[in-house]
């Protein structure tokens, strides 16, 4: 067997598969299904400061080869996972990550700052695609100065692995990479989803709630790979893949591309198990092709 160990920073990893936020609940919700412990990181549910409601329904709608959502972070705040849902889940044995956002600089900080006196999360991975308050809606993660400005005011009170979500919606993700990483990020993630819209044509109303969703799934995936490819020889940080991975052959590309590590999302929703049988697929693939490791792979793109 090839040795699917893989660093991010800080966090080691029995192997390089993990789940995407918003995709796989608390991990908790999934235990029936598949063993938790034989996933290398379980990036839990978007939580912010304060409690949130979310969007009103409808909030997700299927697409060809894929689904949007406008979900809207819902969750009951940082207090409730701190005394609610942390001690249900700090004895799983993997790295149990959690997915930060806010509204304000200030939101993200003080919402950091908990989860860094949990001693059984060992990272958080940053949603810098929330809108800003301060600055109209716009969301932080499609300019520099908004990426930066968020992940400084982070790493002044987090001293763990912080791992930094990027949007594909911007200009140039590799320039967004770059400020992320100089403003103190131990590791970007990538792709968020694409903004896109559905139409009912029979109402001429768009389906879902606030008009435009996240879109998600196989249809995203070479987007996803090639912005991988454009922010991994950007920076000198690891990269983690995700959009559109479905099986072990999508997560090959996506090391090709450059990724050290992947994230799994739309794909748990049609198979709870999948994020095992991809890391066992990508074990095979590289027995087949005489790797000893999958590190042997990152970034080996003929191109």
């Amino acid at each position: 067997m090839a040795d699917l160990t893989t660093k991010i920073a800080g966090l080691t990893m029995k192997n390089p598969v993990m789940t995407a936020s918003g995709t796989f609940g608390y991990g908790l919700e999934f235990a029936d299904f598949v063993n938790l412990e034989e996933i290398g990181g379980i990036i839990v549910k978007g939580t912010t400061l304060h409690p949130r409601e979310g969007n009103d329904y409808p909030r997700m709608v299927e697409t060809a080869s894929g689904m949007l959502n406008c979900v809207g972070l819902q969750n009951k705040g940082v207090d409730y996972f701190c005394e609610h849902i942390y001690p249900e889940i700090k004895d799983i044995r993997t790295n149990m990550i959690v997915n930060v956002s806010g509204s304000s600089p200030e939101d993200y900080a003080e919402c950091a700052a908990k989860v860094n006196a949990l001693e059984g999360i060992p990272a958080i991975e940053l949603n810098i695609s929330c809108p800003n308050v301060k600055q109209g809606g716009m969301a932080f993660g499609v300019t520099t100065e908004g990426a930066a400005t968020v992940v400084k005011a982070v790493r002044e009170v987090y001293d763990k692995t912080l791992i930094v979500k990027l949007s594909p919606n911007v200009t140039s993700i590799a320039d967004i990479a770059l400020a992320v990483q100089d403003a103190g990020a131990d590791a970007v993630s990538l792709i968020n989803t694409l903004m896109g819209m559905v139409i009912d044509i029979e109402k001429r109303k768009p389906v879902l709630s606030i008009a435009t969703g996240g879109m998600s799934g196989p249809a995203v995936k070479p987007v996803a790979v090639r912005c991988v490819w454009q922010v991994a020889k950007a920076v000198s940080i690891p990269v983690v893949g995700l959009g559109g991975i479905m099986n072990a052959h999508d997560a090959i590309e996506f090391f090709l591309a450059g990724a050290s590590a992947i994230e799994i999302g739309t794909a748990n929703f049609i198979d709870p198990t999948v994020t095992v049988k991809v890391a066992q697929g990508i074990n095979e693939w590289l027995d087949a092709h005489g790797c000893q490791s999958v590190g042997e792979i990152v970034g080996q793109l003929n191109a």
